[in-house]
């Protein structure tokens, strides 16, 4: 395919039925402005955020009192105040919509489906929440959940935000010490569990490890133990201070929920960073900040509408899970599933997506190259009429993996590479479902959101690498960190490296169509002869060799310089010797350039991660020089830090 075509463009009728078309049209009768472009659109949202984000208050329907303010002190970073007069509650904006068509469809790895409706979600909500005043939960207090992604951690978190207590999640798959590590900071009045959940075949039980957990979170009050393996009342028992969530429930009848009207600033979530540099942070976001954001990038950017499906495959442990769960808000249907996307084959979300007629779906960069490396081919084995948008996070996807998506699963669909983070909880680029779509790029920066790449005196580069920013204020800035009273360590974050300027730690570059390509974490970055190098153009090249499954680079300190080193899983069979080393090293030169060629090349047979998928470069590079990991907790393989110990093929 030629360079300057587009993978993908919008027809008229798609551009014509797309939310951000109608928002347009808006902004310019708002305005007094025209708008050819989105690039228009998105200069007058940065420009005008008072008018921008007034306008998606009351474009997508925000229930609440809105106040006479939306910015004060607007030029603070942080310091900035949206809608400081404001009074609104985030479970209420979820649950505007009522009736018996499905709110939530569940389906497990062990093949359990269960459906919610709207009436059934609203009674569940107004239970729990009874349930929690009776147990004294007021507003700011924690409620922490240790859960798969099932429709009860939904009600729940709903039930919790309703009353303005603050939500905090995180997967059952974490050990003892990371669960610790996260709400051992927070001190939870509630814990909620389950009694255990199923992945890659195996029903897995956590009794002793909440047991554990529970034993030292001395803040608790009640510990609710959610049904999944049918051992609830079993493992309640064991607890101290546990009960079944279904005893818990009986003596309420379920009644109209009711909401509490707090300041947009109030807390709704806390989110951890991923702790692989020491203990998490504890990231805590506003409940209007978070609203706005996502329904504007859930209405406008993903183009949802209500009756959409919208499936998005994450755990509770991931952003992914609070920007899916937002869902509700546009009247759509949350398609959950909580499993081994790989169980029994590469085809379970597919089949999910045939069977629910999904709109969305929403998955990670690393599952689209797992599918393409598989040999899968969904374009012909699924009815995929219904997906409209097709949505990949997680890290960089690569040019390879776009034409993929294209090839084998579906030639007429909008593919929407997005970025941001647990830090904003949500994008700073993201799809456009106007705009056409360009192998290996992200679309566009997010409306309202002064995205920008700067070089290292801070000046505005464009088809040029260096730091992802934003240079004004947005309301989905987190309130601060917790425990963190006088903003030290929020401040070190992100405003450190340029005043007054949010420095995400991304390494980015603009693209001549507008877009952006994200190279890799600007702290994974590799500087061989001080030269600046992301390490995802690196994977972009190594990745589309059959031979190679997976790989992970880091910079090696030696020779008073920094050199390349390439870490790869190799395919059944595969061995890694000359050839292949020269294979690789070609490979590299002819598509990145010489200097990302590795000096070395070493086969593991394991590549350490995060529970939610994402590579560890800086853990590896740690182990590499011999400096101890300060999380190992976070990862969801640790034990794989040992294949990269003490290598003979780096000592010289």
């Amino acid at each position: 395919m030629a360079a300057d075509t587009p993978l993908w463009s919008p027809s008229e009728a798609r551009i014509a039925e797309a939310p951000l078309t109608e928002f347009t049209r808006a902004a310019e009768r708002a305005s007094g402005q025209s708008f050819a472009s989105y690039r228009d659109l998105h200069a007058w949202s940065v420009a005008e955020r008072e008018a921008f984000w007034d306008l998606v208050w009351d474009f997508c329907g925000i229930t609440g009192d809105k106040g006479e303010t939306v910015l004060a002190d607007g030029d603070r970073m942080p310091g900035a105040h949206f809608f400081p007069d404001a009074r609104l509650n985030f479970a209420e904006n979820l649950l505007k919509k009522s009736g018996s068509s499905n709110a939530i469809v569940f389906r497990g790895e062990d093949q359990v489906e269960r459906r919610l409706s709207w009436d059934e979600l609203h009674a569940r909500v107004s239970q729990l929440q009874q349930l929690f005043v009776k147990l004294g939960v007021r507003q700011g207090d924690r409620i922490a959940a240790m859960m798969p992604n099932m429709p009860e951690t939904v009600a729940a978190m709903l039930a919790a935000t309703s009353i303005g207590a603050v939500w905090s999640s995180c997967s059952p798959d974490f050990g003892e010490q990371g669960v610790l590590d996260r709400f051992g900071q927070i001190e939870p009045v509630v814990f909620i569990v389950p009694d255990g959940y199923w992945y890659a075949g195996k029903a897995i039980e956590v009794a002793d490890k909440v047991a554990a957990v529970v034993s030292k979170l001395k803040s608790l009050r009640k510990v609710l133990v959610v049904d999944y393996l049918g051992t609830a009342e079993d493992v309640a028992a064991t607890i101290e201070g546990a009960e079944a969530l279904e005893m818990a429930l009986q003596p309420f009848a379920a009644k109209a929920v009711t909401f509490e009207r707090l300041p947009f600033a109030h807390p709704l979530y806390i989110l951890f960073s991923s702790g692989t540099t020491g203990i998490p942070k504890c990231i805590v976001h506003s409940a209007g900040g978070t609203l706005i954001q996502h329904v504007k990038e859930l209405r406008l950017h993903a183009g949802l509408v209500e009756g959409d499906r919208f499936f998005y495959f994450t755990t509770c442990g991931w952003m992914m899970w609070n920007w899916l769960v937002s869902g509700l808000s546009c009247g759509a249907t949350l398609l959950l599933y909580d499993g081994s996307p790989f169980h029994p084959s590469g085809n379970v979300l597919f089949d999910f997506a045939d069977a629910e007629k999904m709109t969305y779906f929403g998955t990670s960069a690393k599952f689209i190259d797992s599918v393409r490396k598989a040999g899968l081919k969904p374009i012909t084995t699924h009815d995929l009429s219904t997906v409209r948008t097709i949505s990949s996070t997680g890290s960089p996807l690569s040019p390879e993996g776009f034409r993929f998506v294209y090839e084998g699963i579906k030639q007429d669909i909008h593919l929407a590479s997005i970025s941001g983070g647990t830090d904003i909880v949500s994008c700073f680029v993201l799809g456009v479902p106007t705009e056409p779509v360009w192998e290996g790029e992200i679309q566009g920066p997010g409306l309202g959101l002064a995205v920008d790449v700067w070089d290292d005196d801070g000046q505005p580069v464009r088809q040029e690498k260096g730091e992802l920013v934003c240079a004004r204020a947005f309301p989905a800035m987190p309130i601060g960190f917790w425990n963190d009273p006088d903003g030290k360590k929020y401040h070190g974050a992100y405003f450190e490296r340029f005043d007054n300027v949010w420095c995400h730690g991304d390494f980015a570059e603009w693209t001549e169509h507008g877009g952006m390509i994200i190279h890799g974490r600007s702290d994974a970055t590799l500087n061989p002869g001080g030269v600046r190098i992301g390490t995802a153009e690196i994977y972009n090249q190594v990745e589309q060799m059959p031979e190679i499954l997976e790989a992970i680079c880091i910079g090696q300190d030696f020779d008073d310089d920094v050199r390349v080193v390439l870490f790869v899983r190799l395919a059944s069979g595969v061995v890694l010797d000359e050839a292949l080393e020269k294979k690789i090293k070609a490979k590299i030169r002819t598509g990145a350039s010489p200097r990302h060629v590795p000096a070395r090349i070493v086969a593991v047979t394991d590549i350490p991660r995060t529970k939610s998928g994402k590579i560890t470069e800086l853990a590896v590079r740690d182990v590499v020089h011999g400096r101890a990991v300060k999380n190992k907790e976070a990862l969801a393989n640790p034990e794989a830090l040992d294949l990269f110990r003490d290598r003979p093929e780096l000592r010289s």
